[in-house]
This record gives structure tokens, C-alpha cells and sequence, in this order.
């Protein structure tokens, strides 16, 4: 299957600055792929060398198994893109805005503009100047899904939403990619990922240091389960069990940490006579910044004998 945009080693720098180095994946038709990493990481530098605002300094971008930057004035037609910082026409109403870039892409989005303005509950006939910030990032959407594009590049998309009309761009974004559109979603906020991507990249000082379907990325999260026992535990045991970090047990109570499959360590729980147990999983913020500082060092726990 042609991929809706893919980057083959492509590197970006600014003088003797890296906005983004030797970076290498594909984005396939129906797929949300997440774009992760911090303020300066290399996202939007990516996203804009994708669209043709910026020229690469070495590799190669496609769109639809083009190329990008030869052929991109026709592909981009497919492209729905909404950059992280918005540059509207502040003195045209926002009817009259999406008209303008309906008119210059030669769509007629009257129905789209209409049926998706009610959805986001945005007032057309407003000023874009009288706008608020998250009125102004609905105009961006709009713009961005109203030609029914075949790939979207989303930029920090729901900068600015109220949580309800978050909840509604999810579903855009669902029925987007239900008839076979692909998206890149840039974010730094996690949370905003994980309820969207299929699969996550992470990028750091405009390195691409991970790429995991999401359900292998929660994987990593460590659970933290607190028992109470009828008795004092065999700690040795639970610290036999696979995928146990670290045990702690004061008295007639046992603290673990455990990395994947809880069902092992929760059947020799049992065997031990538990009375109670308390899960607190780790949030995947707290997993990305394990990627992004090499992983593994927050593994090391006591040794059972320093636990008993």
C-alpha cells in the first residue's frame, strides 16, 4: 500500500542548528500517526518541510509515494493542514475566510463549511479578528477538513478547545480516518495522543528516538499495586514473579511495581491469602521521558532482602 507521506532521511538545519536529523517513517492511509515530543523537538520543522514551507537540506519526503517537494504544489491539493500558530485574514468574517480557501483550492465546501461550523459550534459571520484563540483554532480546523483531504498535517490541534469541542475533533478525526484519510498529529501533551494515535513517534533534539504502536507504548507504563495481606507476605516470592520492578512490605502490607502482565503477580498474590488490592498506573508522561533519557534507568529497585 502507497503510504499517505513518508520521510527518508530527512534532515533540516538552520545554519549550523538541527531542526530535524535523519529522520525515516511512513504514515499509511487510515492511520493516525503521533508526533511526541517536547516545545523545540523537531515537529512542526517536519511538518512544514512535508507541506512545502520548507526546503529540506538533505532526504526525501512523499506525499501518496511522490515527491514532496518536486510535485508538491499538485499533491498538496490532498493535504489538510492546520499549522501550530494560525495566520488568518483578522478583517473577513470566517465564513467568508473559509470561502477565500475554498475558492483558491477550486472546492465549492459550502455543505462542509456549514455542516462543520455547527458541529464545533462556531459562528460563521464573526469577524476572525473578533475571534477568540479557540474560536480562531476552529476556523484552522474547518480549513483544514473541509476539502475531505487525504492526509491531514495537525499542528498542536486542539490548542485553545474547551474539552467538548476536543471530544468533537476526536470524532472528525475518527470519520476522517474511517474512509481511508491518514493523519500526522503533532502534540506535546500526551493525553491528546493516546486517545488518537495508532502508532506514536518520539522525537527529541530533532532525532527520531522511538516509533511503537500505542498499545506497546502503555505497555512500558509501570503499575504500582499496593496488597493487603492477611499475614506478612513471602516477599521473596513476589519478587520472583516476571515483570516485578521492586517490592516493598511493611507488616501485613506488600507494595510492587510491575511492568506488563499484572496476572502473575496478582495469581501469587492470591495464593498469599490478599485481602485488598490498590493499582496507581504510571502516567505515559512519566513513560515518555523514560524514552527520551535512554529507558530502562527507573527499573532499579531494592533487592528483596532490603524490602523485607
Amino acid at each position: 500500500m502507497t503510504a499517505a507521506c513518508a520521510f527518508d532521511g530527512l534532515t533540516k538545519l538552520y545554519g549550523d542548528q538541527v531542526g530535524v536529523d535523519e529522520l525515516t517513517f511512513r504514515v499509511e492511509p487510515g492511520e493516525v500517526f503521533g508526533f511526541l515530543g517536547a516545545n523545540g523537538a523537531g515537529k512542526t520543522t517536519a511538518m512544514r518541510v512535508l507541506v512545502g514551507l520548507l526546503h529540506p537540506t538533505r532526504g526525501r519526503v512523499e506525499l501518496f509515494g511522490d515527491d514532496a517537494t518536486a510535485h508538491g504544489a499538485t499533491l498538496r491539493a490532498e493535504v489538510g493542514y492546520l499549522p501550530g500558530t494560525l495566520a488568518l485574514y483578522g478583517d473577513l468574517t470566517a465564513r467568508a475566510h473559509l470561502e477565500f480557501l475554498a475558492h483558491m483550492r477550486e472546492r465549492d465546501c459550502t455543505d462542509a463549511i456549514r455542516s462543520l461550523a455547527t458541529r464545533l459550534d462556531l459562528d460563521l459571520g464573526r469577524r476572525v479578528r473578533d475571534l477568540s484563540k479557540g474560536n480562531q483554532q476552529k476556523v484552522g480546523l474547518i480549513a483544514a477538513f473541509m476539502h475531505a483531504p487525504r492526509l491531514l498535517v495537525l499542528d498542536e490541534p486542539t490548542s485553545g478547545l474547551d474539552p467538548l469541542v476536543q471530544r468533537e475533533f476526536e470524532a472528525m478525526l475518527d470519520e476522517a480516518c474511517a474512509r481511508g484519510a491518514a493523519a500526522l498529529l503533532s502534540s506535546h501533551v500526551l493525553s491528546e495522543v493516546e486517545h488518537q494515535a495508532d502508532r506514536v513517534g518520539v522525537l527529541h533534539h530533532g532525532h527520531l528516538v522511538q516509533v511503537s504502536p500505542m498499545p506497546e507504548l502503555r505497555a512500558r507504563a509501570r503499575r504500582t499495586l499496593e496488597f493487603d495481606f492477611e499475614a506478612p507476605p513471602d516477599v521473596a516470592a513476589l519478587w520472583a514473579v516476571p515483570g516485578v520492578l521492586e517490592v516493598r512490605a511493611h507488616g501485613a502490607v506488600a507494595t510492587c511495581i510491575v511492568r506488563g502482565d499484572e496476572h502473575e503477580v496478582l495469581r501469587e498474590a492470591v495464593r498469599q491469602g490478599v485481602r485488598a488490592v490498590r493499582s496507581h498506573e504510571q502516567s505515559l508522561e512519566d513513560v515518555f521521558f523514560e524514552i527520551i533519557d535512554g529507558g530502562g534507568s527507573h527499573d532499579a529497585g531494592a533487592h528483596p532482602q532490603d524490602a523485607a
